[in-house]
């Protein structure tokens, strides 16, 4: 459990942070980059939350929500150290089960669509654009250790399966209030 008494602690101010397992590393590792990414995905998805009415699409991002606080802790925890808390392979299961509930009813893409539709369809567009950048951080940092493997942690798969979830939800959202607006390959040519 989390027990926080004081926010500021002063421990960043030389430019670098601390690990779940006490190290210390500069602010601008790969790991912290990783981690900030992450944070910023979950605060997009909090902003598009706040203009979404569906129930049932808000319920399943709060529960987004909790799972990208676990996959934060899973980057924060180096491999080494038992008893982490990891992202479970289950979480990415549960993801790609609601995907395909909210993808089911939508018509097939004729065309791709601008990331348009209304404020909450545009956060979650948003959202989907940091969930690619936070991927891509992941991935950079798998490379910097030296292991490009997934099979010991399914991060990067869940980032990729959630920028996935976020377009399909921008996408049930804005059917939902309204019509999709398509890309016009050169429409603006003269």
């Amino acid at each position: 459990m989390v027990k926080l008494n004081k926010i500021y602690t002063k421990t960043g101010d030389a430019g670098d942070t601390g690990l779940v397992s006490g190290a210390r590393v500069p602010k601008t590792d790969a790991r912290i980059e990783a981690i900030g990414s992450v944070d910023e995905l979950n605060a997009a998805i909090g902003l598009a939350l706040a203009s979404i009415e569906d129930e049932k699409l808000s319920g399943l991002l709060s529960h987004i929500q909790h799972d990208l606080f676990d996959l934060g802790a899973d980057l924060a925890t180096p491999d080494e150290m038992e008893g982490a808390l990891r992202l479970d392979p289950a979480q990415i299961t549960w993801l790609e089960n609601q995907m395909d509930d909210l993808n089911e009813p939508l018509p097939a893409l004729t065309s791709f669509i601008l990331p348009a539709g209304g404020q909450g369809p545009a956060a979650l567009h948003l959202a989907r654009a940091i969930a690619r950048r936070a991927e891509r951080d992941v991935w950079r940092l798998t490379e910097s250790l030296g292991d490009k493997t997934t099979d010991e942690s399914p991060v990067s798969t869940y980032l990729n399966r959630l920028s996935d979830f976020l377009f399909i939800a921008a996408r049930h959202t804005t059917i939902a209030s309204g019509d999709e607006v398509l890309w016009q390959p050169g429409k603006n040519r003269s």
